[in-house]
């Protein structure tokens, strides 16, 4: 669909509460990224009055399963349209996708390659305490013990083998989510910088 030497796609993956969200807002202010989130286009989606969809994801989301991938590259592909042909813009930060190696695979089959995938690690317990308190306030169905437990273990046995995927390609950039935001955005913000220079050379 995209020629990736015009279209600039990163993935952002990391376990729910890793600072994904936060992080995305960063890089979208200050370097120009379009920010898709699969999981707000898919929550906007099944709220989309005549959306074909809205019941297939209402009962994934429930119970914490993936939606069908061809959903999700749907609704992907056309943001990316839009944002082309509305804006002009073509750096994409693709948010909590791929979540599983087919999506990935196909994906890049069908949309464009990706660049790099820019992996937050953090460990379950500060994920759990940083969910359960998001909860409080969030308003969010999934923010609750039991869906956190059911959302981790779909991370690392559908996840985790994407990330190892693209390593084995060097097309992992790993970013300690345990510090403050600060620190993290430090981080984040040499590998964006290393990676578009790259891009200009």
């Amino acid at each position: 669909m995209f020629d990736p030497q015009e279209v600039f796609v990163v993935f952002v993956l990391g376990g729910p509460g890793s600072g994904k969200g936060t992080q995305s807002e960063y890089i979208i202010k200050d370097y120009g990224f379009v920010h898709l989130s699969a999981g707000d286009l898919l929550r906007e989606e099944q709220k989309r009055e005549g959306s074909q969809y809205k019941e297939l994801i209402q009962d994934c989301i429930r119970e914490g399963k993936i939606v069908p991938m061809e959903v999700t590259i749907a609704l992907l592909e056309n943001a990316m349209k839009e944002a082309i042909d509305k804006e002009g813009k073509k750096r994409f930060l693709i948010d909590g996708f791929p979540r599983k190696m087919d999506q990935a695979l196909k994906f890049e089959e069908v949309v464009v390659e990706s660049q790099f995938t820019l992996y937050f690690e953090c460990s379950e317990d500060t994920l759990v305490t940083r969910l359960l308190k998001r909860g409080e306030s969030s308003g969010r169905i999934d923010d609750n013990i039991e869906s956190i437990k059911k959302r981790f273990q779909t991370f690392k046995e559908t996840s985790f083998p994407v990330i190892e995927y693209y390593e084995g390609k060097d097309k992992v950039r790993k970013v300690n989510a345990e510090r403050d935001i600060e620190k993290v955005y430090a981080d984040v913000k040499k590998v964006i910088e290393a990676a578009l220079e790259q891009t200009k050379a």
